[in-house]
């Protein structure tokens, strides 16, 4: 039996942003629901595939009830620390990055977030894999990075 680790009623924060998976009603897949950061209250607890609990979360602000699972959510007290960049967006070195005098990332080497890593302590820092280092993964903090102008 899986135990949840917030009940009805209790107010969490989405860590990550929210778009339609397809299960949202009246909206396109992939359309946005919830920015990260955003405070709602648990209104439903369930699973999904009998391994994964699914909240059912009402975000007034927003005027959305949106199902996240429990790894998307926090505490509504707990420590949070606002990221620049989040999951899958594409990014840049704002410098060049080298470990030992050993360029790895030539300056604006584009790269994508494959995790966002806060720490109440300091900077947000963040996985990321850059497109000249295949299969590797760089733990940079934000500060080095910048977003990636799909412009060019």
């Amino acid at each position: 039996m899986m135990n949840a680790r917030w009940d009805y009623g209790e107010a969490v924060r989405v860590v990550r942003n929210v778009r339609n998976d397809g299960t949202y009603p009246g909206l396109d897949p992939g359309a946005f629901l919830v920015r990260r950061g955003s405070i709602g209250y648990v209104v439903d607890v369930g699973t999904f595939l009998q391994d994964q609990i699914i909240y059912s979360v009402n975000f007034l602000d927003e005027g959305k009830i949106v199902g996240c699972r429990e790894e998307e959510l926090i505490g509504a007290d707990d420590p949070w620390t606002p990221s620049r960049f989040e999951f899958r967006e594409k990014v840049r070195a704002a410098k060049q990055l080298a470990v030992n005098g050993e360029v790895l990332v030539p300056l604006h080497g584009p790269g994508e977030v494959i995790k966002v890593v806060r720490n109440a302590d300091s900077e947000v820092t963040y996985h990321i894999h850059f497109e000249n280092l295949p299969g590797r993964l760089l733990q940079i903090p934000e500060s080095l990075l910048e977003a990636l102008d799909t412009k060019e």
